[in-house]
C-alpha cells in the first residue's frame, strides 16, 4: 500500500470549504473527476456506515464501502475503506478488496487569514498511483471552484 498526499490552498473559511466538500449537493460536484454521477449514502459522523457510489459503464451500481474513523468538525476526517459496491451490494471478502482492506483517505483543513489549506491523505494499491495523480488535483481544483464562490 501506498501513501499519496495533495493538497490544494482555497480562498475561503475552513467552515465554507467543509460544508462544500461534505454536503450531498456539492459533494457530487467535486467529485466528478473520479466517477461521473459519483454520490453518498449514510453519514459523516464518527463510526457511522458511509457508501460511496455511481453508476457504472453497464448501469450497475457500484462503489466503495467505508466507515468514518474520525470526524473533528471543521479539522479533520479520517475515512477507513472496507469494500467494494457491486450491484449494490457490499462485498468485503473478495480478493480484489483485500489487497486494500483498511486503506484511508484522511482529510484536514487548515485555515490561515480567512483561507483554506485542504490537506488529503490516502492510501492506494499500486496499480492505482498513475490514476490518481491524475483524478485528485482535478476533484481539488473543482472543490477551490465551488468553495470560492458566493
Amino acid at each position: 500500500m501506498q501513501k499519496l498526499h495533495f493538497s490544494i490552498k482555497i480562498n475561503a473559511p475552513k467552515k465554507k470549504v467543509w460544508r462544500k466538500m461534505l454536503s450531498d449537493a456539492s459533494y457530487r460536484v467535486w467529485t466528478k473527476p473520479f466517477m461521473e454521477g459519483s454520490y453518498f449514502e449514510g453519514s459523516w459522523d464518527k463510526g457511522a456506515k458511509i457508501r460511496f457510489l455511481a453508476k457504472d459503464e453497464n448501469g450497475k451500481l457500484s462503489g466503495m464501502t467505508s466507515m468514518i474513523e474520525e470526524n473533528i468538525p471543521y479539522e479533520f476526517i479520517s475515512i477507513k475503506h472496507l469494500g467494494i459496491v457491486n450491484n449494490g451490494v457490499d462485498d468485503t471478502t473478495i480478493d480484489e478488496v483485500r489487497k486494500w482492506a483498511g486503506a484511508h483517505e484522511n482529510y484536514a483543513f487548515k485555515e490561515t487569514g480567512g483561507k483554506t489549506e485542504v490537506l488529503v491523505d490516502t492510501d492506494t494499491d499500486e496499480e492505482f498511483i498513475k490514476m490518481f495523480e491524475e483524478m485528485w488535483p482535478k476533484a481539488l481544483a473543482k472543490l477551490k471552484e465551488i468553495s470560492e464562490k458566493n
